[in-house]
């Protein structure tokens, strides 16, 4: 019973930790913002947005196509034809586009930002900087965050975009649903609010991705074990940040955009 509670102790601690560490990341990088690096910012955004541009649109294209053949079955059974641009639609723009999009960018980007982060930690650079004058959070971290958060939110609306637009092909090859008839059911049946709660959600999810990284990062200690220790703690906490904010904005958006 003893080991028991000290290890919930323990792992509470973890959690009080890690959410002090996230808070510290935010506030130092909001701080940093006004003395923000912008060719750094330019970098971040190229990198991060503009390379993750294929993976996004391949995601993207097999979410949409994978959703329709799934719903199908329901389709059939139930003979709700009429409604599967709407159903198609609302899941991709209200769940699972953001969803899978956030997982996908927390493997990319959070891996690479706390693998980059971690070797400049180990290798002196971070210390460097502050030797000299220079606060890491201005030059490094702050443009990391904001590129980051940045692509996410905007590679979200192209996420949304193919998606749909696959989904209707999809929708066409598989049930032989006119293409017309997908888009007059998604327009008819679906707002404004349901792409807004999906791109505040992505929003959400890159700022997420990014400030965990970046505190994972910022904390490694050791050597090239560390480096992969970080990238690989980088995409397990920012993957479940993702679920656990995705639970809290689907109740309040829903509540709010409703």
């Amino acid at each position: 019973m003893s080991g028991t509670l000290v290890w919930l102790g323990q792992e509470a601690l973890g959690a009080v930790r890690a959410v002090g560490a996230l808070a510290i990341v935010l506030a130092r990088t909001v701080l940093g913002l006004w003395r923000m690096d912008r060719r750094e910012l330019l970098r971040g955004l190229e990198e991060f947005g503009w390379g993750s541009l294929p993976l996004t649109l391949a995601v993207a294209a097999l979410t949409g196509a994978t959703v329709v053949v799934q719903t199908s079955l329901y389709v059939q059974r139930f003979g709700a034809r009429a409604f599967l641009g709407w159903a198609a639609g609302y899941a991709v723009l209200w769940e699972f586009g953001p969803l899978l999009l956030g997982l996908v960018m927390a493997a990319r980007l959070g891996a690479r930002n706390a693998a980059e982060l971690a070797t400049m930690q180990v290798g002196g650079q971070l210390e460097g900087l502050r030797g000299i004058g220079l606060d890491p959070f201005a030059v490094l971290v702050a443009p990391r965050v904001v590129a980051m958060t940045v692509s996410v939110t905007g590679l979200s609306t192209l996420t949304f975009l193919v998606a749909v637009l696959f989904e209707a092909v999809a929708a066409f090859f598989t049930l032989g649903l006119p293409v017309r008839a997908f888009f007059d059911s998604f327009e008819r049946m679906l707002h404004a609010t349901d792409v807004l709660g999906g791109v505040v959600k992505s929003g959400a999810f890159g700022l997420a991705i990014a400030l965990v990284s970046t505190a994972v990062g910022i904390r490694a200690r050791g050597g090239a074990r560390a480096v992969g220790q970080a990238a690989a703690g980088a995409v397990v906490m920012g993957c479940a940040a993702i679920f656990l904010l995705d639970f809290l904005l689907t109740s309040s958006l829903s509540f709010l955009l409703r």
